[in-house]
């Protein structure tokens, strides 16, 4: 039934359906009660496929020189910021690139960057991306790029290289290392560059004491047959260290019966 309403509202109150016995108590009007101060609170814009892209992007370009291409590639993946200039801004990736001399790859490079930039485009968690690609493995083999690190194939780099962007911008984190690993991890590497030099100063004696020695000394072995050389090219591995299964990284060295990783500290016996 409907209330016909003759006077003045001069306050509201609302009452629950369970409690309509209870005396409603009048609220001040809204022109007598002091106005509370306006809480300043910034909209979180989530990455979503209808934001427009903005006319200008902030981009990273990354080089890829790999065995298997004739020509350098260059990557370059660029972000949108969300929420600029506020507590929640953050840069999420919105398309990527790839350019090159060689054209032996077009169409797969085009079809997937086009992929993959509509991926980020659609927001959410895009960081599997990264495992996804890393798992690819050419059947021609792979290959070491520099530093040592073992790449199964170019996509596993091109993924290599959309986790070193992420990490740039927060969206991925590199899992911490224990104090007490770090410190392992030093002290092997410790080791092994003292028993590398106590090796070269005996391929030195070695060399001065006749022709056999010489010959030992410019093959950089003493009689143990181990390398001498600590440092790789460009890296600071020894040259004879192995592929660490755990880091994909040349880094593994025999000590006292042990195989030990440089890298990550990964340990194998026996």
């Amino acid at each position: 039934m409907a209330v016909r309403i003759q006077k003045k509202i001069t306050g509201y109150s609302v009452v629950a359906a369970d409690s309509a016995d209870a005396t409603p108590q009048a609220r001040p009007d809204a022109g007598d009660a002091r106005e509370a101060p306006a809480r300043s609170s910034a909209e979180v814009i989530q990455m979503h496929e209808r934001i427009e892209r903005p006319e200008v992007l902030i981009g990273s370009t990354y080089k890829i020189k790999s065995p298997l291409v004739e020509h350098a590639m260059y990557v370059t993946i660029n972000d949108i910021v969300l929420t600029a200039g506020t507590e929640h801004e953050s840069r999420r990736p919105f398309e990527i690139f790839i350019n090159s001399k060689s054209m032996d790859h077009f169409q797969w490079i085009v079809a997937l960057t086009r992929i993959m930039s509509a991926v980020f485009r659609k927001g959410g968690d895009v960081t599997f991306l990264v495992e996804e690609m890393k798992a690819v493995f050419d059947p021609r083999g792979g290959y070491f790029k520099a530093g040592g690190v073992y790449m199964p194939s170019l996509v596993a780099e091109l993924g290599a290289i959309v986790e070193e962007h992420l990490k740039s911008i927060g969206m991925l984190h590199d899992p911490e290392m224990s104090p007490e690993q770090r410190a392992l991890i030093e002290e092997k590497r410790r080791l092994y560059e003292a028993r590398s030099k106590k090796n070269a100063d005996a391929a030195v004696a070695a060399a001065e004491a006749g022709p056999v020695g010489a010959l030992l000394a410019d093959q950089g072995r003493d009689g143990s047959g181990e390398d001498v050389a600590v440092t790789g090219e460009g890296t600071s591995f020894p040259p004879s260290a192995t592929m660490c299964h755990k880091c994909s990284t040349k880094a593994v060295v025999v000590m006292d019966g042990c195989a030990t990783c440089l890298n990550c500290g990964y340990s194998k016996c026996g």
